[in-house]
């Protein structure tokens, strides 16, 4: 793992080796996300689905998040502005894969990631996109998600258990928190982008996803193919509530790619 100076922002960038001829899998975060996150008690996801499909990986932390530079005033001037996942899709991950010299890369977002995933597939070509949970549009239950874990941040024990995965773990909540709950947000939508996505997409989400309905995946139209999956028993994280389901359709997914 190391600190890599993109567009001037030192992010913490996480190489996983595997063979070069085929498109490597650039993996996303959610929103309150980071490198470490990827990891739970059954081990660490991105280097388990490099193996499983036989192709190497990078996993980054997006500014503010993890080991990756934080933001200063995160509530004040460099509060995040409602454009900031077209920002990340369009200026921090072009950059980033230029200076790993990736040109088609399989992304594997998760939330936010997703949703990232989505607008740079909108611009850029893809070898594939996979997402999980992503946010196409906003929704009163999303809303109403992150309310209630301001409150949990506030008041519980949420800022605790964040603070092992960020090193500056106000910086990682309040810049997600305050531009999801800010009314310039709440028109935010990117169905119309998603049309103009040409290559492969798989999109999955959990019948019991808290931050969104299943409208998230189903209201993905791209002009390339889609196969859109729907998960019982599962939440906000597919990849950790039915890891070997996620696997599997995500090892199927990328097998059946040019």
């Amino acid at each position: 793992m190391r600190l890599m100076d993109i567009n001037g922002t030192a992010l913490e960038v996480l190489s996983l080796p595997g063979p070069t001829e085929r498109a490597p899998l650039v993996f996303l975060h959610e929103g309150l996300g980071s490198v470490a996150l990827w990891r739970n008690r059954e081990g660490f996801w991105p280097e388990q689905l490099c193996q499983a499909s036989g192709r190497a990986g990078v996993v980054y932390s997006r500014r503010g998040y993890g080991a990756s530079e934080p933001i200063a005033d995160v509530r004040g001037s460099q509060r995040l502005a409602a454009d900031y996942m077209h920002r990340e899709a369009w200026e921090v991950l072009p950059a980033l894969l230029q200076h790993l010299g990736i040109q088609h890369p399989v992304l594997i977002g998760h939330s936010d990631g997703g949703t990232i995933a989505l607008l740079y597939a909108a611009r850029h070509r893809v070898a594939g996109c996979a997402v999980m949970a992503p946010h196409v549009k906003v929704e009163p239950v999303s809303v109403q998600a992150i309310a209630a874990a301001r409150e949990a941040y506030e008041k519980g024990d949420l800022r605790q258990r964040l603070a092992r995965f960020h090193a500056d773990v106000d910086s990682a909540f309040w810049q997600w928190c305050d531009v999801w709950l800010s009314e310039a947000f709440s028109h935010f939508d990117i169905r119309d982008l998603c049309r103009d996505i040409q290559d492969p997409v798989l999109a999955l989400q959990g019948v019991e996803d808290a931050y969104g309905t299943l409208a998230q995946i189903e209201e993905i139209h791209p002009s390339g193919p889609i196969q859109r999956v729907v998960i019982p028993q599962c939440g906000h994280a597919p990849h950790r509530d039915q890891r070997a389901q996620v696997t599997q359709q995500m090892v199927d997914f990328l097998a059946a790619l040019p």
